[in-house]
């Protein structure tokens, strides 16, 4: 599995990808997911994958490579919708060509892509890609796209980041947010790839590959859990059965009606006679065995 993350910024782009594969627990690999198409000057477009690795990389093959019916490639498109679109058409292409033959081994077609970049004379653009080659764009009130596994590293992004947030921040939650991944998914792994790219650089701003000895990523994952524990410890605990004039730190208060849904026994249950013999753990019983 993967885990990969791209966010629009007012100020540019943040994209992040992990690189672990695997098809079962004794079949772990490791390949970069993360693509970038770049003539500096004139465009500079990130492509981001996750699903099937076969499918991914016959995609990315044929973006590189061809030109759709209009003669237009994904290096002579005039706009990144319209890169999109092409990029959508590659996995119809693959579509056709492989998911018939993937089904009859029972594998289904599946990939999912996040897009991004900019050609020079537009914005900054950011598309999720689908396995139909279909596509959405963000906006203002969706910044982010999220492919594989996805829903780990959500809940930070969602409470921190807006179009306002500057690239260093935002590279900062794209690391929590897959540390948070990483410590719950084991199908998610190191080394990652991070890129920013500031707006109207029309070129790779800034980009490192981080493994387990790199210094700024050992320093969020020791002190964001140990941050996230204080902020935890700090929080006071619950009032239960409270008075109905408190007011503080309520959970639960006399004055509420809060009842669990019961299920009654059904008329004529016997409970079964308590039982006197005691308890013997594993190790007692192999002992009075022995004797």
């Amino acid at each position: 599995m993967t885990y990969c993350v791209g966010m629009r910024l007012d100020a540019g782009l943040v994209f992040l990808s992990d690189s672990r594969t695997n098809a079962g627990v004794d079949q772990v690999g490791t390949f970069r997911k993360m693509s970038v198409f770049e003539i500096p000057g004139e465009r500079m477009m990130v492509m981001m994958t996750a699903g099937n690795l076969s499918i991914s990389q016959s995609i990315r093959q044929l973006v590189a490579e061809q030109q759709n019916a209009d003669g237009r490639s994904i290096w002579t498109a005039t706009n990144m919708y319209e890169a999109a679109r092409i990029l959508g058409d590659a996995v119809r292409q693959v579509h056709e060509r492989d998911a018939k033959a993937l089904a009859e081994f029972g594998i289904d077609f599946n990939v999912s892509i996040i897009f991004g970049g900019q050609i020079k004379g537009e914005r900054c653009r950011l598309f999720q890609i689908y396995s139909a080659g279909n596509f959405i764009e963000s906006h203002d009130e969706s910044t982010y796209f999220q492919i594989g596994e996805a829903k780990y590293g959500k809940p930070i992004i969602d409470r921190v980041v807006t179009p306002a947030t500057s690239l260093d921040d935002a590279a900062k939650c794209a690391l929590i947010s897959m540390d948070s991944t990483l410590r719950s998914n084991v199908s998610v792994g190191l080394p990652l790839d991070l890129l920013v790219y500031g707006n109207e650089q029309l070129a790779v701003t800034h980009f490192v590959t981080i493994d387990e000895r790199n210094q700024y990523f050992q320093m969020i994952r020791n002190t964001w859990g140990h941050q996230l524990k204080s902020v935890f410890e700090g929080l006071d605990k619950p009032v239960w059965d409270a008075a109905p004039e408190a007011t503080a730190n309520v959970l639960h208060s006399t004055a509420t009606g809060s009842k669990p849904v019961r299920v009654a026994p059904p008329a004529g249950v016997t409970l079964p006679p308590p039982s006197n013999t005691p308890l013997q753990t594993l190790a007692q019983q192999f002992h009075d065995g022995q004797q």
